[in-house]
């Protein structure tokens, strides 16, 4: 099996051939499956996340949402944490850690209020392994015990999908994987 580090550079190779143009038609067809996705479609109050420029775009998801009248929360970096906030609208944001866009709204924290949650990562598995950046954010976020019941939802480009991954005892799975 592939090591966790080879996997990065694997997908690294192919985020760095994409181009702009091919990555706006796959983040559409993204947010298409997502949109239509069981769990998101009913989802009340859901976890997105700001997109880095290498993954799939989430501003419209974002958008529709908030449109929609749901509740949508965006993590935001706080040392070794991510920390939920409630985002209603760009003013209320801010460039963050490692360039990403976070929220200023009210903090968030009833966890088991949240419907629906969609991860991001450098690769998914079709059996819910999730391989991360390496830093464990999310792997921390999602182990609370209020997380539970909440839908866990990956996000990523179909290159990003492989057979298995190698995980650790702390890696938490995702309940379903959305691609283009």
């Amino acid at each position: 099996m592939a090591t966790k580090a080879d996997i990065r550079r694997v997908v690294k190779a192919a985020k760095q051939a994409m181009t702009p143009e091919a990555r706006a038609v796959a983040s559409c067809r993204i947010a298409a499956n997502l949109l239509s996705h069981h769990d998101l479609a009913s989802a009340q109050t859901v976890l997105l996340y700001a997109a880095l420029p290498d993954e799939p775009d989430t501003l419209e998801l974002i958008r529709h949402f908030i449109a929609q009248g749901r509740r949508v929360l965006l993590p935001s970096v706080v040392g070794d944490d991510l920390w939920l906030r409630v985002y209603t609208t760009p003013q209320e944001s801010v460039v963050g850690a490692f360039g990403i866009t976070e929220p200023t709204g009210q903090l968030f924290t009833d966890f088991a209020a949240i419907d629906c949650a969609l991860v991001p990562g450098v690769a998914f598995s079709p059996h819910g392994q999730r391989l991360g950046r390496g830093r464990g954010y999310y792997d921390r976020l999602l182990s609370h015990p209020d997380f539970t019941g909440v839908k866990k939802v990956g996000c990523a480009f179909r290159y990003q999908l492989f057979p298995t991954l190698p995980t650790e005892p702390h890696d938490i799975l995702m309940d379903d994987v959305v691609t283009d």
